[in-house]
């Protein structure tokens, strides 16, 4: 296993302290980022649903705007903030959704899937043994999640260390800023700076995201 449990939740991955010797040896930018946070980690809340609901949540808004919005959400459902249950997204009422600030679309999204967790339509079980591409390929089936989402998951849940989400707007700030003086960035740069963190992008990345935002995001 490649994180650290308490009461069987996971936690913190157990690789992080490596892969932050490694990073440091590699690149020049993380020998200087990583010791700015100190014993700040990565962390996992151990519940498939809400991690995937975080990230439904946080589609194309800010970090903060989309902590904002979860803490609305979550308060319809008292007794939850940490974690949410299907059963209890699909009893609420949609208005009052929209009232906390979800878009449309997102009640759809959000509704559809705890549909999905609750008809067993998903393979929890499974996916500790699968790998990044096919776990991917089935949360991409759940209407609204798409790769981004799925990365999240991948990163935020199931603490892969080697995930490079492209197409995540902070990653490409982030390697614009720390990389490139600000100057606009391709996807052909991002990707290339990403290589260079392998096997360790998701840390890297979780480090860049750090120096744009110091307040750690969690899903």
């Amino acid at each position: 296993m490649s994180t650290a449990r308490v009461n069987n939740v996971e936690v913190t991955p157990n690789y992080w302290d490596d892969a932050c010797k490694h990073l440091s040896k590699r690149d020049r930018v993380m020998r200087k980022l990583i010791p700015q946070f100190g014993e700040l980690r990565l962390q996992s809340r151990g519940d498939a649903f809400t991690t995937l609901a975080r990230s439904v949540v946080g589609q194309q808004i800010s970090v903060k705007a989309a902590q904002s919005v979860w803490e609305r959400f979550a308060a319809l459902t008292p007794g939850q903030h940490t974690q949410i249950h299907p059963s209890s997204v699909l009893a609420l009422h949609l208005t009052d959704m929209r009232a906390a600030g979800l878009s449309a679309r997102k009640v759809e999204y959000l509704v559809d899937l705890a549909a999905h967790f609750e008809s067993g339509a998903v393979h929890v079980p499974q996916w500790q043994e699968m790998d990044d591409e096919a776990i991917i390929d089935e949360l991409v089936a759940i209407r609204g999640i798409g790769r981004w989402t799925a990365e999240m998951f991948l990163i935020f849940h199931l603490m892969r260390p080697n995930v490079l989400p492209l197409d995540d707007m902070g990653l490409v700030k982030g390697i614009s800023v720390n990389y490139f003086s600000g100057e606009p960035v391709s996807r052909a740069e991002v990707r290339e700076v990403g290589d260079a963190w392998a096997p360790f992008r998701s840390v890297a990345t979780w480090y860049i995201w750090r120096s744009l935002d110091p307040l750690p995001v969690d899903y």
